[in-house]
């Protein structure tokens, strides 16, 4: 049984998450490592709105070209490499193409941040990996001990 504590934590996680990412899914399987199930935001079915990914963006501490996605999206036939383009204009162009928003974004009661690598949900989450833990490459983030290997 969760304690109260580990309950509110559940429900206070939530991950934008798309499953076709490798560092999406090892994301959301070391949140889930650690005895969370998030809630899981699939946001190229369900994209936030203009206000709350302005919202995830100043709480990230970045600007919308910081959070721009050029791989595997239309970032070079819209032109969004253009420096003079300015932050309407990107966010214009995420809402319209949610694949432009670089994922994944996780929130939790410890911060936002955009966890590229996936390790970086490490700092987010409030329990420990609960055991080991290897990203699908292979590579070893967390030992039997559920501590995080070269740290």
């Amino acid at each position: 049984m969760l304690s109260a504590a580990r309950r509110g934590a559940v429900s206070d996680i939530v991950i934008y998450h798309n499953p076709d990412c490798g560092t999406s899914r090892n994301t959301l399987a070391m949140i889930r490592n650690a005895g969370i199930e998030p809630h899981v935001v699939e946001y190229l079915k369900t994209p936030p709105s203009r206000p709350m990914l302005v919202s995830l963006i100043e709480r990230m501490g970045l600007t919308p070209r910081d959070l721009l996605r050029e791989k595997g999206t239309p970032f070079a036939e819209l032109g969004l490499g253009d420096p003079s383009l300015g932050d309407a204009q990107l966010l214009d162009a995420m809402m319209e193409h949610p694949i432009l928003i670089n994922r994944p974004i996780v929130v939790s009661p410890l911060g936002v941040k955009l966890c590229r690598p996936s390790e970086v949900v490490l700092d987010l989450l409030p329990a420990a990996q609960l055991g080991a833990f290897a990203k699908e490459d292979g590579e070893q983030v967390i030992d039997a001990a559920g501590d995080r290997v070269g740290a």
